[in-house]
C-alpha cells in the first residue's frame, strides 16, 4: 500500500479496556499506513463500555501510539460523548418498527438454548433464541413502564428483506455478499447504554467521513451488519482490509484477557520504538 494515490481517511479505535500490546500497535500502523501519503489517520476512542473503560487507558493509548511514532488528528471523537447521535438513529429505526426490546438476561438465554437442546450456530457463537422477538405491544409497553431493564434489539430479517442484498468490498479478499442473518438479532443498543459496538462504530465511521475500514479478520462477519445498518440508515459505505492477527506462541491471537505483552512493559524493558514497529509487522 504505498503510492501517491492512496488518499483514504482510516482510523484507529480502540477500547480503553486495559493496556495496548502488540496487536493493537500492529493494528495502528496497518491503518496508518493504509491512508497513503496523502491521506488522513484517525483516531477514536470506543468508551462505550462503562464498567471497563478507565482514564488512565485513555492516557496510555495516547502515550503508546505517540511513542511508535504515530500522529492523529485532533479532537479525537470518544463514543461516550456522542451518546446522543446513537440514540437518534435508534429512534430512526424504531419509528420502522426494526426493533424490539429484549427484557432477557444472560441466564435466561442459556437457560432457552439447553431446552431447546441447543441454537443455531452463526461465525460468533450461539444465536439469540428470539425469546422477546414475538412479545405482543402491550406486554412490551407494560415492562417497560415497570421499569424492567431491556437491550434494543434489530430484527434482522425484517431489516435484510426491508433493503434487499447487499455487498461490501475487501481490499485484501474482493466483493463480498453481505449475510447479516448469520448473526441473528443483534443488540443495538445495551440495557446499560444507549448504544452497542455495531451501531456506534457505523455510525461514527459516517460521521467522521472514514473511507477505509481497517481491523483485524475477526471483525469480518460483523461487517454484514454493519452494511444493512448502513442501508437502512442511508449511509455512506467506504471499503474495508481486515487484516491478518498477531498470534502467540501457542497460535492464539493476542488479548487483554490473555496477558500478552504489553507495549508499556516493551518500552520498560528497554526495547526501542524501532524495535517494536518490527515486532509488529512494521519495519521502518
Amino acid at each position: 500500500m504505498t503510492g501517491s494515490k492512496i488518499r483514504h481517511v482510516t482510523r484507529f479505535a480502540p477500547s480503553p479496556t486495559g493496556l495496548m500490546h502488540l496487536g493493537h500497535a500492529h493494528a495502528a500502523l496497518f491503518a496508518q499506513r493504509a491512508a497513503g501519503p496523502e491521506g488522513r489517520f484517525l483516531l477514536r476512542i470506543e468508551d462505550i463500555d462503562v464498567t471497563r473503560c478507565r482514564p488512565e487507558f485513555v492516557d496510555a493509548i495516547y502515550q503508546d501510539l505517540a511513542w511508535l511514532g504515530l500522529t492523529w488528528e485532533t479532537p479525537v471523537r470518544r463514543q461516550s460523548e456522542h451518546l446522543d447521535d446513537y440514540w437518534e438513529a435508534l429512534e430512526q429505526l424504531a419509528a420502522r418498527r426494526l426493533l424490539y426490546p429484549c427484557f432477557c438476561t444472560r441466564k435466561e438465554i442459556e437457560e432457552e438454548i439447553a431446552r431447546a437442546g441447543g441454537a443455531p450456530h452463526g461465525p460468533e457463537g450461539q444465536l439469540y433464541p428470539g425469546l422477546c422477538r414475538h412479545l405482543d405491544g402491550r406486554e412490551r409497553r407494560d415492562r417497560i413502564a415497570r421499569g424492567e431493564g431491556h437491550a434494543w434489539r434489530l430484527d434482522v430479517e425484517r431489516a435484510a428483506a426491508e433493503v434487499g442484498p447487499l455487498e461490501w468490498r475487501d481490499l485484501g479478499r474482493g466483493r463480498q455478499t453481505a449475510d447479516p442473518l448469520a448473526l441473528g438479532d443483534v443488540v443495538l443498543a445495551r440495557k446499560d447504554i444507549r448504544t452497542s459496538y455495531h451501531l456506534s462504530v457505523t455510525l461514527d465511521d459516517a460521521l467522521q467521513g472514514v473511507t477505509l475500514v481497517t481491523r483485524g479478520e475477526d471483525l469480518m462477519p460483523a461487517t454484514a451488519i454493519h452494511r444493512l445498518l448502513q442501508a437502512l440508515l442511508e449511509l455512506p459505505v467506504p471499503e474495508w482490509h481486515h487484516h491478518g492477527l498477531l498470534l502467540d506462541d501457542g497460535g492464539r491471537r493476542l488479548a487483554k484477557r490473555d496477558a500478552a505483552m504489553t507495549l508499556r512493559a516493551l518500552r520498560e524493558a528497554g526495547r526501542s520504538s524501532a524495535e517494536v514497529r518490527a515486532l509488529a509487522g512494521f519495519s521502518d
